[in-house]
Parts: C-alpha cells; sequence; structure tokens
C-alpha cells in the first residue's frame, strides 16, 4: 500500500466520483491532496457547496493542512511556481511515495526529495 498525492491539477478534471475510478485504481493506496486542492477544485468547476459529490470524492482523501511552514518552503522552490510548490512541499509533509500529476514540468523533475513524480502508479 503506497501513500499517493494527487496534485490539484490531476484532480481537478474530475467533476463526479464515477469518473475518478478511485475505487478500482487506488483502493489499496492510502490517497491524499492538499486542502488548497479542495479550493482550486470548487472554483475551477464552479461548485457551489455544499455539493455530496464534492463531499464525497474529498473523503476518500487524507488531506494535508496548508501550514504556515508549507507556505514558507513553498516560497523558496523549487520551481517558481507557488501552488506547484505547495503541493510538491504538502506531498512532502504527508511522506507520499507518489505524486500523480499531468503537469509536464513537474514530470520532469522526476522526484522530490523521496517522492516519485508520474502520470500514474
Amino acid at each position: 500500500m503506497a501513500k499517493v498525492f494527487f496534485d490539484t491539477n490531476y484532480l481537478i478534471h474530475f467533476k463526479e466520483i464515477s469518473s475518478l475510478s478511485i475505487v478500482d485504481n487506488f483502493d489499496k493506496h492510502n490517497l491524499c491532496a492538499s486542502t488548497l486542492s479542495c479550493h482550486i477544485y470548487c472554483y475551477v468547476n464552479k461548485i457551489k457547496v455544499p455539493d455530496n459529490v464534492t463531499s464525497e470524492i474529498f473523503k476518500l482523501f487524507s488531506l494535508v493542512n496548508f501550514t504556515r511552514e508549507i507556505l514558507y518552503k513553498a516560497l523558496i522552490g523549487p520551481t517558481e511556481d507557488l501552488e506547484d510548490n505547495i503541493q510538491l512541499h504538502s506531498a512532502a509533509e504527508a511522506d507520499c511515495e507518489y505524486f500523480l500529476t499531468s503537469d509536464e514540468k513537474l514530470l520532469n523533475m522526476k522526484f522530490f526529495g523521496k517522492t516519485r513524480i508520474s502520470k500514474d502508479l
């Protein structure tokens, strides 16, 4: 069982729990996401709360709090994109083994610390 972090862009395309395929593809793994991802997910998908589908989706994840420490680290790097840095440092904070993303710049990094950056498992 691996700890798997979902980058916001990986999560943002899912508007319905049935399209997530989490039960089939990730049921043996501990899924993680940043609390910031919930905000971005709702904003981009124009979701008004309360929303049962969104609530059910985020219940599948262990959420990593967006802390002052994560922000301070993110302001330093490793990339020039603050939101990407927040996601990477959140995955590191949660000791995730995998960081799933569709961001080509992040995929080119291959690793952030001990966390493997990948499109899939």
